[in-house]
């Protein structure tokens, strides 16, 4: 019998890979990959982002990094991937996050059509999550579907803040960072912007989840800046329709002038809007208000063939990193001034990426004073040797920066936030309320929020489409647009039109699932339909 034994884990000592039992892998990124962990002595699920160092030396990425984990240490929110631990050893670093099973809205979107009430639900969790990073001296700068991420129950957490940056009134931010076809205009022009730029990518986030396409499109990089600085979409005629107010959220949010975006230039401007009024922000950041679409869990939501390239492609996959590994070679005294910069920015890594444990953690410091000093302002960029890609990423590709053109002064944002519930009582209140479930006695999130365990779906009824869109009092858009029927879906066949499953077929076992009888299948809450359910006419 081979030897079993392994060195017993003190889960007393410093976090460390040996205290987590390694699962499947789930994602991918530019540095590493992403994949389930468990926690030895606990059994809580989280997931695991384990980055080479060795690749973020070579891209300079190391600020970047640095500056990513020292922000998510005193980030803590209901709406983010908030940190639980970090650690490193000899060949990765490694940042233990959240477990969000129900995948990213990227992987949604791509395959469903949604409802208005789930879209709603989504924008304004996502809404609370920027609202408190900005609160904190953070902006995102790259919010879009694949930062995204779906709990179990439904719930959205913004993740990535790989190029988040902090920021000060009267000290605007200017390198474009960012993935392209999400950059406000402010971006491309040069002279400062702040954090209403989150805003414009929630807008563009939001178009997407609506129409299933993004409203900026270009053959090249020039092209496709130059119709994000035009700022004029398309919004389409749809079958079933798009309410007006989903429409008029979304030209406030893809608003050139970001004097006039909402959320940019208070909270209280998103919150008012007739699209989110009907919903009590108060319940909804205490996730009080249950989303509309639940991921499935009898699925898995998100790529499987991570698990395969770690097992296939790896070299050596992370289950052999848990072993004891030797230490990296000293500098030679022949050492050339490339392996003199690579060396001093390997020990910059030992140095400050420090190792974090979410139980002896304290967030009373803001995250943008964690990181001011550390690091030095503004020194990443996009990639100006990636290709414009023009197919939808799962990872945030860089692009080449545009010249910088003259704008006008920048506008500063608000230097505090008030308290929801003195937003709230500044507005009109509204007959319609969203279902609430009992009121929580704490609304303070100055602890840490513990992870939670996994749950079972709960179905809910279908709440059907979006509202029927009004041009006037006896008219719609729905009744300028064609109305022939749809082409019937052509049977499933060969290459040569034939039919392969009739029962005759060889193949005849694969016309239907065993044990379903061809009974229809129920209809998800939040979900109209496949992708392309919304059909647009024009």
């Amino acid at each position: 019998m081979g030897n079993s034994q392994g060195k017993p884990v003190v889960l007393t000592d410093e976090v460390n890979l040996n205290h987590f039992r390694l699962l499947r892998v789930v994602g991918k990124g530019a540095f590493g990959k992403v994949r389930i962990v468990e926690r030895k002595d606990s059994g809580l699920t989280f997931a695991l982002k384990y980055i080479r160092k060795d690749e973020v030396v070579r891209s300079e990425s190391v600020r970047n990094i640095i500056r990513e984990r020292r922000m998510l240490e005193h980030l803590n929110h209901p709406f983010l991937c908030n940190l639980r631990y970090s650690f490193q050893d000899v060949e990765y670093l490694y940042l233990v996050v959240d477990l969000m099973n129900g995948g990213d809205l990227r992987f949604h979107i791509q395959r469903k059509a949604f409802t208005e009430d789930a879209i709603r639900f989504w924008m304004a969790e996502l809404a609370c999550a920027l609202r408190y990073i900005h609160s904190q001296g953070i902006v995102h700068r790259d919010v879009k579907p694949d930062n995204v991420l779906l709990d179990s129950e439904g719930h959205v957490h913004l993740a990535d803040f790989n190029v988040a940056s902090d920021f000060k009134p009267g000290k605007p931010l200017t390198s474009k960072s960012g993935t392209l076809a999400y950059l406000a205009p402010e971006v491309f022009r040069g002279t400062g912007y702040y954090s209403e730029v989150d805003w414009w990518s929630l807008g563009v986030t939001m178009y997407e989840s609506v129409y299933g396409k993004r409203p900026f499109e270009g053959k090249t990089y020039d092209d496709l800046a130059e119709s994000i600085c035009a700022a004029n979409p398309k919004y389409f005629i749809t079958k079933p329709p798009v309410s007006m107010p989903c429409l008029h959220a979304m030209t406030s949010l893809i608003e050139k002038d970001r004097r006039k975006r909402i959320g940019g230039t208070g909270f209280d401007t998103f919150i008012s809007h007739p699209f989110f009024q009907s919903i009590n922000f108060e319940a909804l950041e205490r996730k009080q208000i249950p989303p509309i679409f639940i991921p499935s869990s009898e699925k898995t939501n998100f790529d499987a063939t991570y698990d395969l390239e770690e097992l296939l492609l790896e070299e050596a996959p992370l289950e052999a990193r848990a072993r004891k590994q030797k230490p990296r070679a000293e500098l030679r005294t022949d050492a050339t001034t490339r392996e003199i910069r690579e060396d001093e920015l390997h020990r910059m890594i030992e140095t400050m990426f420090e190792p974090f444990d979410y139980t002896l953690a304290s967030y009373e410091v803001s995250a943008a004073s964690a990181v001011a000093g550390t690091v030095p302002d503004e020194h990443e960029h996009l990639d100006t040797n990636q290709p414009i890609s023009h197919s939808v990423p799962t990872s945030p590709d860089g692009s080449p920066p545009l010249s910088p053109n003259t704008i006008p002064t920048p506008f500063h944002a608000e230097e505090s936030f008030p308290p929801l519930d003195e937003l709230r009582a500044a507005l009109p209140q509204t007959q319609t309320q969203t279902h609430i479930r009992p009121a929580s006695s704490s609304k303070s999130f100055s602890r840490p929020i513990p992870p939670q365990r996994p749950m079972a779906a709960t179905r809910q009824p279908s709440k059907g489409g979006g509202v029927q869109m009004v041009l006037d009092e006896t008219g719609s858009w729905s009744n300028l647009a064609d109305q022939t029927p749809p082409v019937p879906d052509v049977p499933t066949g060969d290459l040569h039109g034939k039919d392969i499953k009739g029962s005759g077929s060889m193949l005849g076992f694969l016309s239907r699932k065993k044990g379903r009888d061809r009974s229809p299948k129920p209809k998800e809450a939040g979900v109209i339909g496949k992708i392309g359910a919304r059909h647009i006419i024009n």
